[in-house]
């Protein structure tokens, strides 16, 4: 690995950060700007090894197939499908550049990141299967959601998620709805092929086990101090553009710039907790990826799924997320990430969030309390007959939720991701959370955008060239987008 180094010269491009936002980000500009230099910083060993690690999430391709938060009911009774479609476009958005990425050689074998994985929705009760109904008719015509089935058959669920039936008590309503075309995706094992990649061109360096602790200004530039982890050695590097995708620690450090749109932003972190399969036997009877709804006061990222996972080649399972509390803003991070995060700016929308989420804040508390046996009765809901013994407690990422500052409220915290900007475009930092990995490429563009105005034009014919639907909407043309399924299905090779 290479060592940072005090040098007179100025990067075009710093990213900090080695995960899939940064590696994303990282490739859009090395395929249009070749020539421009670019070094990439991770704090620890190996790269993604934080919230792209595939144990960290849940690998979910989220394109709104199955999570019934992106689908509210409202009161009238009507189901909003528009932040699912918002969704799903993002993710073809991110398909079709993995595809391009397939066919340039750049990854070789998309199986090392990506495995088809049917993606279900299921409910039980009177209630929640009106819903399901509803749902489905009110997506299944949509170009973007073609090929969705419903079913209240137990016989037909027993099919789709055999793991799921087996045990269950007759006389309960239930209904589930399957999509073929899902997908699981290694989002670590998709970082390190990005960056493995961005290794072999010219003018790019990569420096693990560097963290960045402070990012100024200095004569039109940015100065990015640097300390190695490994020897305690300090060291700086400047740079014209400054990318900050470092998960959590991305507040502190934007914090840390001084520009006036960081003012008022604080973070409020939430960790995660998985149940992982032991038992090959179970694992082998499940083959999809299968979410239910939120409990009552339940955060929109805590939906609960039992998901087939595909980590190097090896089928996994796991059921979660359980929720937790720590004031670390990374998982291999500090117990004063939270406290140090706090300033006079961001103390009253902060405060606000407090005062107005007594539902998230029991929640959390009452995850915090729970037993084993309290997991294993979530669990149940799904796999009536599991054993303690087939199951082992992970602990997964932290995620750090943005709270922003509200004219009515104070303060309201948010639970999507969000890009901050300086005015001249020289600095962008990412925030928030879900659904994150999966539209990291469609979130890049919008860092393009917002960054580099001035080359957009330019940049455009290649960009269309890795994303073919680039300045399109999908939902809109359903051509283009029967076109940008049928091609990516295939070169992804998600078509068994």
């Amino acid at each position: 690995m290479s060592s940072a180094s005090t040098t007179d010269s100025v990067l075009d491009v710093v990213l900090v950060g080695d995960g899939i936002m940064s590696a994303t980000l990282g490739t859009f500009l090395k395929a249009l700007q070749p020539d421009w230099s670019m070094a990439m910083y991770g704090r620890l060993d190996t790269v993604a090894r934080e919230s792209s690690d595939p144990w960290h999430n849940a690998g979910t391709g989220h394109a709104a197939l199955c999570e019934l938060n992106y689908t509210p009911e409202g009161k009238d009774g009507r189901i909003d499908i528009s932040k699912a479609v918002a969704i799903n476009e993002q993710f073809q958005i991110s398909r079709q550049f993995w595809s391009h990425l397939v066919d340039t050689g750049a990854i070789a074998n998309p199986r090392d990141f990506i495995s088809p994985i049917p993606h279900m929705s299921f409910v039980w009760g009177a209630d929640n299967v009106d819903y399901l109904r509803r749902r489905h008719e009110a997506l299944r015509d949509h170009p973007l959601f073609s090929g969705m089935e419903f079913s209240t058959d137990s016989a037909q669920m027993a099919q789709w998620m055999p793991l799921v039936m087996d045990g269950r008590t007759a006389g309960t309503p239930l209904a589930a709805t399957f999509m073929e075309g899902g997908t699981d995706v290694n989002f670590g094992a998709l970082t390190r092929l990005l960056v493995a990649d961005l290794q072999r061109k010219q003018g790019f360096s990569l420096h693990m086990g560097h963290e960045v602790h402070d990012i100024k200004p200095v004569q039109g530039n940015w100065k990015i101090a640097v300390r190695d982890r490994a020897s305690g050695r300090t060291s700086s590097v400047m740079t014209r553009f400054v990318f900050i995708g470092a998960g959590g620690w991305a507040l502190p450090l934007l914090q840390k710039t001084g520009i006036p749109e960081a003012r008022g932003i604080g973070g409020f972190p939430v960790s995660g907790q998985f149940l992982r399969c032991t038992n090959p036997d179970i694992i082998a009877r499940h083959q999809a990826k299968v979410y239910g709804k939120a409990s009552v006061g339940a955060p929109p990222m805590s939906v609960p799924h039992l998901d087939t996972r595909v980590i190097d080649g090896k089928k996994g399972l796991l059921f979660g997320p359980y929720a937790g509390f720590s004031t670390r803003f990374l998982k291999y991070g500090s117990l004063w990430d939270l406290p140090a995060s706090i300033n006079m700016g961001n103390l009253g929308p902060i405060l606000a969030v407090a005062r107005d989420n007594f539902a998230l804040t029991k929640y959390l508390v009452q995850q915090v309390m729970q037993s084993m046996n309290d997991r294993l009765e979530a669990l149940r809901d799904f796999v009536p007959d599991a054993r303690a013994e087939d199951w082992e407690l992970i602990v997964a990422d932290q995620r750090v939720q943005i709270i922003t500052k509200d004219a009515q409220h104070g303060g309201v915290l948010k639970f999507g991701t969000e890009i901050i900007a300086s005015g001249d475009g020289t600095v962008a930092a990412l925030l928030g959370a879900s659904p994150g990995a999966s539209t990291a490429a469609p979130i890049m563009l919008n860092v393009l955008r917002k960054c580099f105005p001035q080359y957009i034009e330019r940049w455009t014919p290649a960009l269309r060239e890795m994303v073919p639907s680039f300045g399109r909407t999908l939902a809109d043309d359903p051509a283009l987008c029967a076109e940008v399924r049928e091609r990516t299905t295939r070169v992804l090779q998600l078509a068994d």
